[in-house]
């Protein structure tokens, strides 16, 4: 992996961008009182970047730099919990239906093609609408009750063809226990496609919460986030006019995408025997 990064300029300054970036955001954001910065001021009504405000102020008279800071941890923090907990229901199933196959495997894969069929996006808007006392937990909750399958799918075909080889039915042979061979030799020999996964569905998640936020069905209107700054943009005089408003958001998010998935694909190709050969 790290030969591949030092081959990779872009996936390097991608990396070093990256953790540069959300370690400023989060130290910053330790520094602000969100309460304050989220008050209302007429007086300052879509003020202009300059000395009392570095990026200018929204329709409320609201900092937008405060608003861009905390906004970015929320959506980053909230992408992060949801890859873990998706990440870490996905690998337990994936890999006790990939190998113990036979009446397991046929109930979670059934499971599975449900959440897959399904149009997960529409369900979880409307949980997002009519669940009361609506906050950050029970979003990342939603939105994690939807978004593990996919990693429980990969993880299982993958671990059915581990399942098969020598060194695992050695290892049955051995009467090393079925706990003891699922983390200790199969999920070690699966541990690249799941860096790959994690990494890639990270961020997936960063942009299912700011699309989220951006057409009103993400984070309270009260809690900053990179989605509700970028919807602001809806409204055509501040699309033309004040994009102070709306642009620092969206170059934000743009760089968090392409510096996540230049990482993910430096970490797939080191992963990748065959490509890393090529």
């Amino acid at each position: 992996m790290a030969r591949e990064f030092k081959k990779d300029k872009l996936a390097m300054f991608s990396l070093i961008a990256l953790i540069t970036v959300i370690s400023a955001i989060y130290i910053w954001a330790l520094t602000i009182d969100q309460q304050e910065m989220m008050r209302v001021s007429l007086r300052d009504k879509f003020a202009e970047p300059g000395e009392k405000f570095f990026l200018g102020a929204d329709q409320g008279g609201r900092d937008i730099l405060g608003q861009l800071i905390i906004g970015a941890r929320n959506s980053i923090t909230i992408a992060i919990a949801i890859t873990v907990l998706t990440g870490i229901l996905g690998i337990i199933i994936g890999l006790c239906t990939g190998y113990f196959g036979g009446l397991i495997d046929n109930i979670f894969m059934r499971i599975i093609d449900f959440f897959i069929t399904i149009p997960s996006l529409m369900i979880i808007i409307v949980f997002v609408t009519i669940v009361p006392k609506y906050n950050i937990p029970i979003f990342i909750l939603i939105l994690s009750v939807f978004l593990w399958p996919g990693t429980a799918r990969l993880v299982r075909s993958k671990a059915l063809s581990e399942g098969r080889r020598d060194y695992i039915n050695a290892s049955k042979t051995m009467g090393t226990s079925d706990g003891g061979i699922i983390l200790k030799k199969l999920m070690p020999n699966l541990s690249s496609i799941l860096i790959v996964e994690l990494t890639l569905n990270f961020a997936g998640n960063v942009g299912i919460e700011t699309g989220l936020s951006y057409l009103g069905f993400g984070l309270p209107p009260s809690t900053p986030s990179l989605g509700t700054l970028v919807s602001y943009a809806n409204n055509p005089l501040v699309l033309s006019e004040k994009w102070w408003v709306w642009l620092p958001a969206a170059l934000l998010i743009l760089f968090l995408m392409l510096a996540i998935n230049y990482v993910g694909q430096a970490i797939r190709r080191s992963a990748d025997a065959r490509q890393r050969l090529g």
